[in-house]
């Protein structure tokens, strides 16, 4: 068997136990139905006629830099992207950032279920297509350019599982995955890229967020009416592409990295040579 087989039965093998163990998860767990409680925010204020106006406006900053990611991304290459995975890897990301600042606010002026679907499935856009991003970066290129359409559609199912079974199983393991594996491959796989420090900052701030949105009331109760702490949530998970894009802006491909890609480089070639 060769070397470039065994790389595709591994990746058949990594995406065959991921699908038992969904499937496991699904048989062994109870239903998760979407709480209603869950829109009864702690800060219902209006402001100059704008429901909820302090958990609408907090979008904005995801509307700023989801577009100059955008633009950063596909102008001039600032970004300096040389694989083409990463490239659609970001283009998505920022797209799913710009996106969130329109469903999150459409969801806080009267929030409900239905109004709810478009306040996830940007941000699950914005999940899926960073992990596969990250893919790229850690494990292989070809493996995670080929992982992010099939990624994308399971944040995209998981939004419509939930909506019309009303479970949310599957989409917590969209948001609790990446969380799980981005912080776990930073430490543990080698970096392509310097500067992987934004990755654990940009998950410190997430996780930052997902505490403040649990403690929405109590925040808003500590800060005598001030500022609850589901608008905390949302200025700190914008900054998670903050973070991300200093990291784009300011990162070089490692040293031993590059000489790796080098070598293969010329392996390649040679290849092409004796076969030629």
């Amino acid at each position: 068997m060769t070397t470039l087989e065994r790389i595709k039965d591994s990746r058949a093998c990594v995406w065959c136990v991921a699908l038992f163990c969904f499937i496991a998860l699904m048989v062994v767990t109870p239903v998760i139905p979407q709480s209603q409680e869950y829109h009864n925010f702690a800060d219902r204020r209006n402001f100059f006629g704008v429901p909820n106006t302090l958990n609408v406006i907090s979008n904005f900053p995801f509307l700023i830099i989801g577009v100059v990611g955008l633009i950063l991304c596909l102008y001039g290459n600032h970004f300096s992207l040389s694989l083409q995975g990463e490239v659609w890897g970001w283009v998505f990301f920022y797209v799913g950032v710009t996106a969130t600042a329109f469903g999150s606010a459409y969801y806080h002026l009267k929030p409900d279920d239905a109004r709810l679907v478009w306040d996830r499935l940007p941000m699950t856009i914005a999940f899926t297509s960073i992990m596969a991003v990250f893919i790229i970066e850690r494990i292989d290129e070809k493996t995670g350019t080929m992982s992010l359409f099939p990624l994308l559609m399971a944040g995209i199912v998981s939004i419509a599982y939930w909506r019309y079974f009303d479970d949310l199983r599957p989409y917590a393991l969209v948001q609790f995955i990446p969380c799980i594996a981005i912080p776990a491959m930073t430490i543990l796989l080698p970096a392509m890229y310097t500067h992987s420090i934004y990755w654990l900052w940009a998950a410190g701030f997430y996780l930052l967020a997902k505490l403040e949105e649990a403690a929405d009331k109590p925040i808003y109760k500590w800060t005598h009416y001030t500022i609850s702490g589901h608008t905390l949530k949302h200025l700190c998970a914008a900054m998670v592409p903050v973070f991300l894009t200093i990291m784009l802006s300011r990162r070089s491909i490692e040293i031993e990295r590059q000489f790796q890609l080098m070598k293969k480089t010329d392996e390649d070639g040679s290849s092409g040579s004796i076969q030629g």
